[in-house]
């Protein structure tokens, strides 16, 4: 079939029938953030920081698939704006403190505050009471951190199908949970792929604790996105 034509911003882009508006941006060099997404995964729509605008009506990139003649708006201010929002609520709701974190310099969510000037947050913070889980022999599951991406649900199974990670609860009270017997078969691959896989600190391997100099890490001297950019 022939690729799919349609505009990100006024750029023309193309797409294969299928692709949503995430991939086939991606593919086009035009970078739209993500945080529940994540390539090779089944797109889940969560985070809502791919939100974009399409023939007026706001859309979520990571689930949208691309249509002839499609007008998507990715980089305005209103846009923006929402997606600085969407950051500053997800660091209100949880703990995050990101100088002591192992993952600061390594996180998307710190990256993307970088990214969207994040200074102050304008909304109160919740400090929710939320529990750790440090007695498997692997990993150590910080809720504090969690922003509920669902990537290691998705992702992070044994080599039998099994989901080591799960959800528990709904709506607000919704955390994400851990099989500790299943966790504790893990191997050190998978062990590795749960911490890499989490987008911020709240999946980390043990004993591996801050391996990455400060300076060295993912985000310290290029920002999100500007693989993409060219930056």
């Amino acid at each position: 079939m022939s690729d799919i034509k349609f505009t990100i911003d006024g750029k023309a882009c193309t797409a294969k029938n299928g692709q949503t508006i995430v991939e086939a941006a991606k593919k086009s060099r035009i970078y739209i953030p993500v945080l529940c997404h994540f390539d090779g995964l089944k797109p889940a729509g969560t985070c809502r920081i791919c939100t974009v605008k399409v023939g007026g009506r706001f859309m979520a990139a990571c689930t949208t698939p691309v249509t002839e003649g499609m007008v998507v708006e990715n980089d305005t201010p209103e846009l923006q704006e929402m997606r600085k929002q969407i950051i500053e609520m997800l660091f209100v709701e949880g703990n995050h403190m990101c100088p002591m974190c192992e993952k600061s310099g390594n996180c998307e969510l710190q990256a993307l505050g970088y990214r969207y000037k994040m200074m102050v947050p304008r909304f109160p913070y919740l400090w929710p009471k939320r529990s750790v889980i440090a007695d498997t022999p692997k990993i150590y599951l910080d809720r504090n951190r969690c922003v509920q991406c669902l990537r290691c649900v998705r992702d992070v199974k044994t080599s039998d199908g099994k989901n080591v990670f799960g959800v528990t609860m709904r709506g607000g009270k919704a955390i994400i949970s851990i099989d500790k017997k299943l966790a504790a078969a893990l191997s050190e691959e998978a062990a590795l792929k749960a911490m890499n896989q989490c987008p911020v600190g709240c999946i980390l391997r043990k004993e591996i604790g801050y391996k990455i100099p400060i300076g060295q890490r993912k985000f310290d001297t290029k920002p999100i996105g500007s693989e993409l950019e060219g930056k």
